[in-house]
């Protein structure tokens, strides 16, 4: 595939802690002029996954060309933003299946920002650059530039999904949810003679993107403006599917991010996330709008759960409504102590905030190791029937 330059349509005493953090993770993401953690990956990934890249190495080429003879800033701006545009379309096409590899893309993208950050060291760029180069970059390659709806859709569905992650225990390791999205982006469907169209964002599993609003970035305008009819956050989670009812405030998982950052949360003292420069404002939980009945009644190889169970200061809960925990502290919600829980939570804030009547949560989905395309076929089918009952019953 060439690689197309012409521009696209385009409140706790633990907030120092938490600024401190967010800190930290700017430093080490947006600023270094140094691989990252997840760019050192890249060579291990390439020897244990063979031909993981092989649809990429045109473009991949093709963007080091380009990149070479750069010689001002704002040229490179301009390039990684519509190159990021670019990966993201390619990795759409690259498989011929139905089923998507999420794994090639992103390791073709971090091979890319392996190579920018390379030569903003060249020319010499500030951290302000470098930060600005990256965000308009990771949004271009995570699908902002491709969510395309129009009049005659009669249904929009907006869904993310997120990178492979804990990849020093698996570097093979695959996530269904972004192989999900990126097998239906731009896909329409049909139920009961209702026409819907799927449209997809790619998230990273780093604490620092969820920081810098990413997720608010990718979700707000099209919640605060009626853009879309329903908006599904999908992760990998446990053995079967879950919706996750009750998204809590905190994080409080001793997990690393992709960048085998630490937040420092635990169960004893769950943090609040930050959104810039403020912690998060929300309640301790919150509530999907998902009509889970209908989505339950879906037949397939694995069960859909509605997951009530919530972790409390106070104990583990198994609320019916969301008052029952109005008094309570959040450790864990439904979907966890990770980011899984905050996308979700985040989603469903910004639902509240813009009061948008839309239905609004989140799927996990259940877990593999790596790449299986009849596994990950089987799993985004029921996903896509899922989808098909949140429509129909609108």
């Amino acid at each position: 595939m060439k690689l197309n330059l012409a521009p696209f349509v385009i409140s706790l005493n633990m907030v120092v802690s938490t600024c401190l953090q967010a800190s930290s993770e700017t430093a080490s993401v947006y600023r270094s002029e140094s691989p990252t953690i997840e760019e050192q990956r890249i060579d291990v990934a390439e020897k244990k996954n063979h031909g993981l890249l092989d649809s990429y190495k045109v473009y991949l080429h093709q963007f080091d060309e380009r990149l070479n003879v750069m010689k001002h800033f704002e040229a490179l701006l301009d390039l990684s933003q519509q190159a990021g545009a670019g990966l993201w379309r390619l990795a759409k096409q690259t498989e011929l299946r139905s089923i998507k590899d999420d794994r090639s893309l992103y390791w073709a993208r971090l091979k890319m920002s392996k190579a920018i950050r390379k030569k903003l060291a060249s020319l010499n760029a500030t951290p302000q650059q470098r930060e600005r180069v990256f965000w308009l970059f990771e949004l271009a390659s995570r699908g902002q530039q491709d969510v395309m709806f129009n009049e005659n859709d009669e249904y929009r569905v907006l869904i993310t999904g997120f990178d492979p992650f804990f990849l020093d225990r698996n570097i093979a390791q695959s996530n269904p949810s972004g192989s999900i999205a990126l097998s239906l982006d731009g896909q329409r469907y049909k139920v009961q003679d209702q026409a819907f169209k799927v449209e997809a964002l790619m998230l990273p599993v780093r604490f620092d993107d969820f920081y810098r609003g990413m997720v608010e970035s990718f979700l707000g305008d099209y919640l605060r403006n009626n853009k879309v009819d329903a908006v599904i956050t999908i992760s990998m989670g446990r053995s079967q599917f879950d919706l996750e009812r009750f998204p809590g405030l905190r994080r409080s998982a001793q997990a690393p991010d992709n960048l085998n950052y630490y937040t420092g949360a635990t169960s004893r003292q769950p943090l609040v996330p930050q959104l810039k420069n403020a912690s998060l404002d929300g309640p301790e939980f919150v509530e999907f709008s998902l009509p889970a009945q209908a989505m339950k009644s879906v037949l397939g190889p694995y069960s859909i759960n509605d997951n009530r169970r919530v972790v409390t200061l106070a104990g583990v809960k198994y609320p019916e409504k969301l008052s029952e925990l109005n008094r309570s502290i959040s450790v864990e919600g439904s979907g966890g102590g990770y980011l899984s829980n905050e996308v979700s939570y985040r989603s469903i804030r910004l639902r509240n905030l813009y009061n948008a009547q839309i239905p609004v949560g989140h799927i996990h989905t259940p877990s593999v190791g790596s790449f299986n395309s009849n596994v990950q076929r089987k799993i985004t089918e029921q996903v896509i029937a899922m989808l098909q009952q949140v429509v129909a019953s609108r």
